[in-house]
């Protein structure tokens, strides 16, 4: 027997009527702003707006695939982060809120740094690295990840919104042999690989790569505090992002690598979610 079709919305109330228990309000807001071209005031204040079928449809075929988990930014090929608009693929993980801590904090140790040298490890999309660039302008930008598919990603990103960054594929410090940098920062993968939150939500549709790190979620983190004296100028600062509960643990490996001023930050859910310190 063959599904009954799902009646087209004729208005911007009826569409968001559809999306009623089936996905999350502020998900059906942003692919109804998209289909229609209506701004969130508009869905608010003018429901009865009609809506035109080719909208409709375009709006009925996301609100499917949403119901079926794929993400909002995969759904829409982009997602806004520090106030810019990035590309984003199944080949990188989307960028969050949460991360725009790590910019701010590395915008504000470069204070005073007339030509500062920044590193971004495992860019992804190359959303940090690509702020960070457009954010301080006299900066020099380098770049690495080891998939290829992201690179490709961030390279064009960084085009698209008129970035100068240096990309460089491989593993954490592997392509980076004598350079050295004022600041590192890093979104690494941080979940444990049996984490049941893996195979749930968003997560499903993401890089298991850039996602799961060892038993513990600290493997890659471990890493890159272990041979960051390597690649950080005198008094450089190395920031990373972390899980929730991992705070005090990237705390004892800096210090136990012999990191001054180590510290925790608290995103704007008031969850340590970055921890650094300077050599």
């Amino acid at each position: 027997m063959n599904k009954p079709e799902t009646a087209l919305p004729r208005s911007l109330g009826e569409a968001l009527a559809q999306a009623r228990g089936r996905i999350d309000t502020v998900d059906a807001r942003i692919l109804l702003r998209e289909a229609s071209g209506a701004t969130a005031a508009q869905l608010i204040a003018f429901p009865e707006r009609p809506l035109s079928p080719e909208a409709a449809h375009r709006y009925l075929e996301w609100l499917a695939q949403r119901v079926d988990g794929k993400p909002v930014a995969h759904i829409l090929g982009r997602r806004e982060f520090y106030g810019r608009p990035f590309r984003v693929s199944p080949a990188t993980l989307i960028p969050r809120p949460d991360t725009e801590l790590l910019v701010e904090l590395a915008l504000h140790q470069l204070q005073g740094i007339e030509r500062p040298r920044i590193l971004d490890l495992g860019t992804g999309s190359g959303a940090i690295a690509v702020s960070l660039a457009l954010e301080c302008p006299g900066s020099e930008v380098d770049a690495v990840d080891f998939s290829p598919a992201a690179l490709e990603v961030a390279q064009n990103n960084a085009m698209a919104l008129g970035a100068r960054v240096r990309f460089h594929a491989g593993s954490w410090y592997a392509p980076l042999e004598g350079l050295r940098f004022n600041c590192i920062v890093s979104n690494p993968p941080y979940i444990a690989e049996a984490d049941p939150h893996l195979a749930q939500g968003d997560l499903r549709f993401e890089p298991l790569s850039a996602l799961a790190s060892g038993r513990n979620g600290l493997a890659d983190i471990d890493q890159i505090i272990a041979h960051a004296d390597a690649y950080l100028e005198d008094d450089g600062w190395l920031l990373l992002e972390h899980g929730y509960d991992q705070a005090e643990a990237v705390r004892e490996l800096l210090e136990d690598a012999g990191f001054c001023g180590v510290q925790s930050w608290r995103d704007l859910a008031g969850i340590e979610r970055v921890t650094g310190g300077h050599l």
